[in-house]
Order: structure tokens, then sequence, then C-alpha cells
């Protein structure tokens, strides 16, 4: 992780930059630092301060540095709610920022809305997140239904048709699934297994008896690293070869690691560009920043952080010398057609897209990602 950033206990502050006592700029993160998706949490994050951390070095916003400030809600809605209560009402946060989660982030909606604060780039592609419009939500990032699409129809143009659906059993996973089941059937398919887990104590030997039986090809997993993982060794255990995908949400370095043998050849899903491809502005800008804070590769949840940093700088550069909720709401949804380094980006009071990138990249036998 960044120097500077303590991650401390759960009812405890932590303070993602060293900054000086008169720093004035508060946002709020409420994320899983520990628990089954800390390592993409951890990622996302860093990436973040890639860029708020060469800001405040410039001297921050109109002479005020941004402090990020993040509570643990170790990938808990409920904890994440009470979290989010904390840092609107004691901290006074002027945003919400870079919270990680589904339900998680639905969770904090009626206080979002309740006191007016924006959240920036959730680290969510949630459908229900972007129709209806949120009018606080403000996503840097396509939905979780386009790339699970994507992922189906490139399947089905390889010729696979024998696809297992597997999902957690929570909004979501209802959301992932819903993507592919559009893709599959634009493809004229349908799934020769389609199952739910208990999100909180899964169980997949039955899941992996039904698909062996079923001789799948290929199997779609939305659900979180952790589980990812303990399927897939599952699935490779019982001999199954089936082709591993997965959504956005597993694009980090740590969801790599934590696949170990296990990694090579599962499929991943993108919401921004390769995180090497020098010819997009962003990824440059990112990886000059990474190095210099000693960063040789970046990776894709990292350069989700940082884009989403870019645009809430954007948006608080906008609402002037003293921003506040208010005036940061209407900054954001002015922003049009803002580049974001060769993607350009977005939104206005009907619309709160953002992005709509996607792509596909498949884990290479270095257990990098590749497109």
């Amino acid at each position: 992780m960044t120097s500077g950033k303590k991650l401390l206990t759960l009812a405890t502050l932590v303070v993602a930059m060293v900054l000086p006592a008169q720093a004035q700029i508060l946002v709020g993160q409420t994320a899983g630092f520990t628990g089954q998706v800390a390592a993409g949490v951890r990622e996302t994050t860093d990436g973040a301060l890639l860029y708020l951390d060469a800001v405040n070095a410039r001297g921050g916003i109109n002479g005020q540095k941004i402090e990020l400030v993040s509570l643990d809600d170790k990938f808990d809605p409920k904890q994440a709610t009470e979290n989010a209560r904390k840092l609107m009402e004691e901290q006074g946060v002027v945003a919400m920022f870079l919270t990680r989660g589904t339900p998680h982030t639905q969770a904090i909606i009626p206080l979002l809305d309740k006191h007016g604060v924006p959240l920036v780039a959730p680290s969510t592609g949630a459908i229900v997140l972007h129709r209806p419009v949120q009018k606080h939500i403000f996503n840097v990032r396509a939905t979780y239904q386009r790339e699970a699409e994507k992922a189906m129809t490139h399947l089905a143009s390889l010729g696979v048709t024998r696809i297992a659906l597997v999902s957690a059993n929570d909004s979501f996973g209802d959301d992932g699934i819903a993507g592919a089941l559009r893709g599959l059937a634009a493809s004229k398919l349908q799934p020769v297994v389609q199952e739910k887990f208990d999100r909180a104590q899964p169980d997949f030997a039955p899941i992996v008896a039904k698909a062996a039986k079923a001789e799948v090809q290929a199997v779609l997993m939305v659900a979180s690293g952790a589980a990812v993982v303990e399927a897939t060794n599952a699935l490779r255990q019982a001999g199954s070869s089936a082709q591993i995908v997965t959504l956005s949400n597993n694009a980090s370095g740590g969801f790599i690691k934590s696949l170990g043998t296990n990694s090579r050849g599962v499929i991943v899903t993108q919401v921004f560009p390769n995180e090497r491809a020098m010819t997009f502005p962003l990824v440059k800008e990112a990886q000059e920043l990474g190095r210099a804070k000693g960063i040789d590769a970046l990776s894709p949840a990292m350069l989700e952080g940082f884009a989403g940093a870019k645009v809430l700088v954007e948006g608080l550069r906008r609402a002037g010398p003293k921003p506040t909720r208010e005036k940061l709401q209407a900054a954001l949804e002015g922003l049009r057609k803002f580049d974001l380094g060769g993607l350009e980006l977005n939104f206005s009071p009907d619309d709160h897209t953002g992005l709509d990138f996607a792509d596909l990249s498949i884990i290479g036998p270095d257990g990098k990602f590749r497109r």
C-alpha cells in the first residue's frame, strides 16, 4: 500500500494521506480493507492516492489539500451504512468516494439523499446505480451487465456453447447474471447450469458436481474474489478444465496471486484500457506517477481508482474555492466531454453513467492481465 496510509480498527478512521492539520477538503470512503475484497480495495485506493497525492503536492485545489478519510467495513453492508453515517454526520465530508460492493453502496443511498452528499466512483458496476439515475451517485465505469454480456458473446463467438452461470445470492450476483443471460440470448444460447450460492457461507461441492455432470466448457463466476478462487480450486480439484470467467471487480493483482497456479487462462472483464497501453494519456500519467513512488506495474484496479480520483478532483476544482456538497453536486452534473486521458466522460442531471468502456483480458503464464 502507499506509504502514509494507515489502516486502523473498524471503529476508527483510516487516514489515507499524511496531511498538514490545515487540510480543509474532507472526502469519505467506506470499503472492505479487510475481508473478502481487501486486495482489490487496497489496489483501487492506492491508485486513487497516486493522483490525490500528486494534486496535494502541487498545492491542492485552490490552496486546499484533499484528505481522504476511510473506514473499514469488512465488506459488510450494515457496517458500510454505519461508516457512511459517521463520515457524513460526524466527519462532515463534502463527498463520498470509491465505495466497494453493490449491496453496500445501495445501503448508503438513503444517507446520501438525506444529506445531499455526492458519491463519486463507486467501485461497482451495478445497474441499479445507473438506471434509474441515482441523484447523488456519479459512476466512473461501465455496468456489470455490459461486462457479462460481452463475455458471453465472446465465448459464443469461439464456439463455446456449454456455459454455466454461478453467482452470489445478492444484488451483485443477480445483476451480472442478467447481463450474461442477455448475451447468451443474443447468441441463441441458454446456460446448461445456473446456480446461486450463499455469499456468507459458500458451498461449491454441489455446484461443481452439476457442472461436471453437464460437461461445461466455461463457467462465469459473478462473485467476490475469495469466492471465485474457492470455486476455481474446487473445479480444478474435480478435474474440470472449464474456462473460468469473472468480472472486473476481480481485476486486481491480489486476485491473481490468490489464484496461484490456477490463475493461468482465467478471463477477467475490464472497464478501463490496458494498464500498459501508453497510447492512452490516462495510463501514461498513472504509470509516471507510479514509477515516482516505486510502483513498477499498475493493475486494472489501480487504474480504476486513479480515474475515479481524476473525476473527483475535477468536480472539486469546478466547485470553487470553498466547495460544498451542493456546489460539488452541481459541478459534477455539469461535466461534459471531460477528457480523462483518451476516454471521454459525460455527466448530466439525467445521466450519471460517465463511461461505457468494456473489454476482456486473460491472465497469462506470467501472472499478468493480457488483452
